[in-house]
């Protein structure tokens, strides 16, 4: 009897002390206190107005949710930049008559992640995620909305794996 609350004990301290090095996010340990996400200017040749401040926005949130890191406006210990390099609206499918039945937006978006603690995370890389639409709805107001919902969603959780959770 003596031994199981040995046991139990023993399996308590160790669940609790683990806790300390991982999180539910997958992040583990992250070396850093603040992070900084500077504007991601848009730079696509299709220019669609706003989905650049959406992007930063979102990024900044995921990484706030996700993590205990604190959001900085100048030097933070990880940063987070880069442009929206492609804003593309591509026929996927055609009908008989030659008109696209189902249209594909893809949002391309290359990061430079620096952390001042660690240099050797520093990545540049591109992201990029699309969205199917049907080719008789026009890709305006809250269908764009859903769209870069759905487009931001992954990107931003890609970059995320990539920068903090290692996957």
């Amino acid at each position: 009897m003596k031994y199981l609350q040995y046991i139990i004990v023993f399996v308590l301290l160790t669940g609790f002390s683990s806790c300390s090095f991982y999180n539910f996010t997958g992040t583990g340990r992250i070396d850093a206190k603040t992070f900084q996400v500077n504007f991601f200017q848009n730079s696509a040749p299709l220019i669609e107005p706003g989905i650049e401040r959406t992007f930063t926005q979102r990024l900044q949130n995921l990484i706030q949710n996700q993590t205990n890191l604190n959001l900085t406006n100048t030097g933070g210990d990880l940063v987070y930049e880069g442009e929206i390099t492609d804003y593309r609206i591509s026929p996927m499918t055609a009908t008989a008559d030659q008109r696209a039945a189902q249209n594909r937006l893809t949002i391309t978006v290359k990061v430079r992640f620096t952390n001042k603690n660690k240099e050797t995370d520093d990545f540049e890389k591109s992201f990029s995620f699309f969205y199917d639409y049907d080719g008789d709805v026009q890709l305006v107001g809250a269908k764009l909305t859903e769209a870069l919902d759905v487009i931001y969603e992954r990107i931003t959780q890609d970059v995320f794996n990539e920068s903090l959770a290692k996957w």
